[in-house]
């Protein structure tokens, strides 16, 4: 009956301990206004709402290049990217400190073993007459401990540590998005300075022909000294500008070797050069910017961990209740160490309060409550450079194909000029000094339109950042 009423008192112990209350606040995700739309979506036809099947999961989201080049390498960063392992085993770590975090909800069992000699002393107080003097102690304690979670402290500890896994989780995702979208920027970035070298090697060929035609004119007399020499400045200076080109070209070569995972050591990227238009991109709503971005959803999983520890300092303020029991079998003859005459057990509950502690707990809690504000403050502040990422880059996009619509008007200017200034300059009506400026300033169209075009495809690809890549905050382990 004793061990019936025992083992009775434990099971309603153990359901007033699950069921119990949770002291401290529930958590509410934290109130953020978004706008109705992008305020660029008006200005922009291909940068339009999304349908709902353009806010799921895009996956790899730099294919709407179709560039194979740039796929592969997108893979290689994602398998051998050691940042990209590191935050990894960071989400591990965090998903191990849940599990440590659930582990206090269960008794703590121990068990151990002891054999001793002992002699006592002869002249020991209140000795018996007739007991043995030296004899064998043989001990086998079992040990069981629990504390229930009747206050909620270690559910929400477990609240707090789920949460903070999840946040890992959403900085790995970050991560992730992250280094595969500066590797997409460094590569688009490479294209473009091989779509500048292959303009500046048109352009030799060009002015190599300008100068042979101001040497024959020179030979017969009809262009002065000073006329090939400036063409020959010219050729050499454009020269110099392709050979400066190789140093930007080497140096975004070894980036993406690194974010490849690959020493820079021997790595290369054949040359092409980049063209075309950036693809359209459905921008969506701003309210999905809140579930499609993983730096957004760090930030929040981190205010409602930060919430669930107030819970856990508020825990602090109310009894600790302590149940245990321990039994053993203990004999001085190890055959007789299993015999049912052998056994001893205690068992009891302890229930202790913290009466004073110099205001050490009220610290903590204001501590706690200040944490989550904080992180309140850090999450709204994510979300406000979210919409304003969004927006620049819609911007950009606008008013960079506005500009190369204005800039590829001036080079075919340019062009037309420079084959006037030449057909004069052939003639005798025109001074070498004049077909000089026109190429000059041909050349400088040409370079700024070609910038535009990478300009354009960087701006497109840092849309694809801005809107989250293809993530979802669905994708949230919930551990």
């Amino acid at each position: 009956m004793k061990v019936g009423r025992i083992t009775k008192w434990v099971a309603v112990l153990g359901a007033l301990a699950v069921t119990g209350c949770k002291v401290g606040p529930n958590y509410k995700v934290p109130a953020m206004p978004a706008p109705p739309a992008y305020s660029e979506d008006g200005h922009n036809g291909a940068w339009t709402s999304a349908k709902p099947a353009d806010t799921s999961d895009r996956g790899s989201w730099w294919t709407v290049y179709n560039d194979a080049e740039l796929n592969d390498l997108e893979q290689r960063c994602a398998t051998a990217n050691q940042s990209i392992a590191a935050a990894l085993h960071a989400y591990e770590q965090a998903h191990d400190l849940v599990r440590e975090s659930r582990s206090s909800l269960y008794p703590t069992v121990s068990i151990g073993a002891a054999a001793s000699r002992n002699r006592i002393s002869s002249t020991r107080p209140l000795r018996p007459s007739n007991a043995a003097q030296d004899y064998w102690d043989f001990l086998i304690p079992l040990n069981i401990s629990w504390e229930p979670d009747f206050w909620g402290g270690v559910r929400r500890q477990i609240e707090s540590s789920t949460a903070t896994a999840q946040a890992t989780a959403a900085e790995l995702a970050n991560t992730r998005l992250s280094l595969q979208g500066l590797l997409a920027v460094s590569f688009f970035q490479l294209r473009g300075v091989d779509l500048q070298a292959q303009l500046l090697r048109n352009t030799l060929d060009a002015y190599t022909q300008a100068l042979k035609l101001t040497q024959d004119r020179q030979r017969g007399g009809l262009s002065s000294d000073s006329d090939v020499e400036q063409a020959k400045a010219q050729l050499e200076g454009t020269r110099a500008q392709l050979i400066d080109l190789g140093v930007g070209r080497a140096q975004l070569e070894h980036a993406i070797a690194v974010l490849v995972g690959t020493p820079a050591t021997g790595f290369h990227i054949a040359e092409r050069p980049l063209g075309g238009d950036p693809p359209s991109i459905p921008t969506g709503i701003p309210s999905e910017i809140l579930q499609r971005r993983p730096d957004i959803a760090a930030a929040e999983r981190r205010v409602a961990a930060s919430n669930a520890l107030i819970g856990v300092a508020k825990a602090a303020y109310y009894p600790t209740i302590v149940l245990g029991t321990n039994g053993s079998v203990e004999s001085s003859q190890i055959t007789q160490l299993f015999n049912a005459g052998s056994a001893g057990w205690n068992a009891g509950a302890t229930a202790s309060e913290v009466l004073f502690d110099a205001g050490r707990r009220k610290a903590q809690l204001d501590f706690a409550v200040a944490q989550r504000e904080q992180a309140t403050a850090l999450y709204r502040d994510q979300v406000l450079s979210a919409f304003r990422d969004v927006e620049d880059q819609l911007s950009a996009l606008r008013v960079l194909e506005e500009e190369a619509g204005v800039q590829n008007r001036a080079v075919e200017a340019a062009k037309r000029s420079t084959q006037l200034s030449t057909l004069r300059y052939k003639r005798g009506l025109a001074p070498y000094l004049e077909v000089l400026t026109n190429q000059t300033i041909e050349l400088t169209d040409e370079r700024a339109a070609a910038s535009l075009v990478a300009l354009r495809i960087l701006a497109s690809t840092r849309l694809q950042i801005a809107l989250g890549g293809g993530w979802n905050s669905a994708q949230l382990p919930q551990n």
